[in-house]
């Protein structure tokens, strides 16, 4: 059995949660974008890698399809 431990928030969370807490005492003047972007950040930059990866694929796809009929 597989032993999983817990080891607490991450880097990227505390550091979100840092900037939450600056901008609400109102040390920091930053936009909202900014303070939140170690909280969303990772999931946008997930999101746009696999739709980049999704659009090559069609681009290729389209590419291949258009040379057979080329050939034919």
């Amino acid at each position: 059995m597989s032993d999983i431990r817990y080891s607490g928030p991450g880097f990227l969370t505390l550091l979100g949660l840092l900037f939450i807490g600056l901008k609400l005492g109102s040390v920091i003047s930053w936009s909202w974008w900014w303070v939140l972007l170690p909280i969303y950040g990772p999931f946008a930059l997930g999101f746009g890698l696999v739709a980049l990866v999704l659009s090559g694929a069609l681009v290729i796809g389209a590419l291949a399809t258009v040379l057979a009929l080329v050939r034919k």
